[in-house]
């Protein structure tokens, strides 16, 4: 059961005042106790939601200690916040709302610390792990006092997420014999190669992101906002049980591009004929998104300049899916992709990621923006393979991509939508 910490039952951040403390309001704690089951009290069940098969739980545990083992830790924290806690996520298959903590250390259960407190129910009845506690109004001290009960002070912790400062220091405060290593990278590269169960999850969310283009494809014409296109995309999903992941979007008239990239943020510039509508589209369902990138053009095809531009964009893209296979290296691909700079011109963006922002992370060879050891490519890793072309003056460009497996002999696309210039009528 959670001990009651303080009585600031919506607060989530690092204050120690609990001098507002009432005895009503520490009954009304003891009173959310997660004994409601046992007292047969009948509440929503995990099967309501999206869920992964317990197997599927059970072996991304058993990775996670094999991981602890492997390091020499005793115990990994994890730390992730609303949508960005994915690792709680795949842990738990909680979605997470606010701050979160996980604490897995072998031969004991797993503990979660979450908040807000209103958002407890829904996390005791979502999470495959069982002891998930409210962190109080005050998570820092929470962590400390649950390293203090799992007897870790002067053990080895790995820590895993964008752990804030308060909590790292009141750790190194309070526990000096302790020492802390960071495993987010090597979670993050064992993440990446995907099980069957993940694979299917992300296949779901790239058809919704390709039912979100056809819509675009239909609805697009002259006069609409850019910032009124999401309201085009994002009933799409919402409609499935899903949610948007991103939507960057840019307009410009063809004969006077001015943006290189899809937008991140819509203006107020009203479509016209003639113009050039480039994207970077993601779909999401529970936990995992899709990716595609198209380019669109309002009440006439492409000019020849945009044409010749796509047709390039098209062939780096062909050209890296034969090159990424399983055993194939990062240096080949960026090596293969410098046919973008043999065409003229330049990139921006990444040139391929691992889905959901997971490695490997790469740019050309040209246009390498930081060192990055070669990684090898491995069987079931799910890429988006993502050319950006753009002039060297960079006020004209655009993204041709998919999200795919990479398999044995090559990539395996997850995304249906036709690979050409899509035209609107105007």
């Amino acid at each position: 059961m959670p001990r009651p910490m303080s009585c600031a039952v919506d607060s989530f951040d690092d204050r120690d005042d609990e001098t507002n403390c009432t005895g009503n309001s520490r009954a009304l704690l003891t009173a959310h106790s997660p004994t409601l089951a046992q007292e047969g009290i009948q509440m929503r069940q995990r099967a309501d939601y999206p869920t992964f098969s317990d197997d599927e739980i059970e072996r991304r545990h058993k990775a996670v200690y094999r991981l602890i083992e492997q390091e020499g830790v005793d115990a990994i924290l994890f730390y992730g916040s609303g949508r960005y806690a994915s690792d709680i996520y795949w842990l738990s298959d909680w979605p997470s709302s606010r701050e979160a903590y996980l604490l897995m250390q072998t031969g004991s259960e797993p503990v979660i610390l979450m908040q807000l407190f209103n958002h407890y129910p829904m996390a005791r009845v979502m999470s495959w792990i069982t002891d998930v506690r409210w962190a109080g109004a005050n998570t820092t001290d929470s962590v400390v006092d649950l390293v203090r009960e799992r007897g870790l002070e002067s053990k080895r912790l790995g820590l895993v997420g964008s752990i804030s400062y308060q909590v790292y220091h009141k750790l190194r405060e309070s526990y000096p014999g302790a020492s802390f290593i960071d495993l987010g990278g090597k979670l993050r590269m064992m993440r990446a190669v995907r099980s069957a169960e993940e694979i299917e999850r992300i296949r779901l969310a790239s058809k919704l992101t390709d039912q979100s283009v056809q819509a675009l494809a239909e609805n697009l014409k002259v006069g609409l906002r850019e910032d009124e296109l999401p309201a085009i995309i994002e009933p799409v999903y919402l409609k499935a049980g899903g949610y948007a992941g991103i939507h960057f979007m840019s307009s410009m008239p063809m004969r006077d591009p001015d943006f290189p990239v899809p937008s991140q943020f819509h203006s107020r510039r009203k479509l016209q004929k003639g113009d050039a509508l480039i994207t970077e589209i993601s779909g999401a369902y529970s936990g995992y998104s899709g990716q595609i990138h198209r380019t669109f053009s309002i009440g006439e095809g492409p000019t020849p300049e945009w044409q010749k531009m796509h047709a390039a964009a098209m062939e780096a893209f062909d050209v890296l899916s034969r090159v990424i296979k399983d055993g194939a290296t990062t240096t080949e691909a960026e090596e293969a992709a410098e046919i973008i700079h043999q065409r003229g011109y330049s990139t921006y963006d990444d040139l391929v990621h691992g889905v959901n922002q997971y490695p490997p992370i790469f740019q050309t060879k040209t246009r390498k923006r930081h060192d990055s050891k070669e990684i090898a490519f491995r069987e079931n890793m799910v890429i988006v393979i993502q050319p950006n072309l753009m002039t060297e003056n960079e006020t004209m460009g655009l993204q041709f991509g998919e999200t795919l497996v990479v398999k044995k002999n090559g990539c395996e696309s997850l995304n249906a939508y036709p690979r050409e210039w899509v035209t609107c009528g105007g």
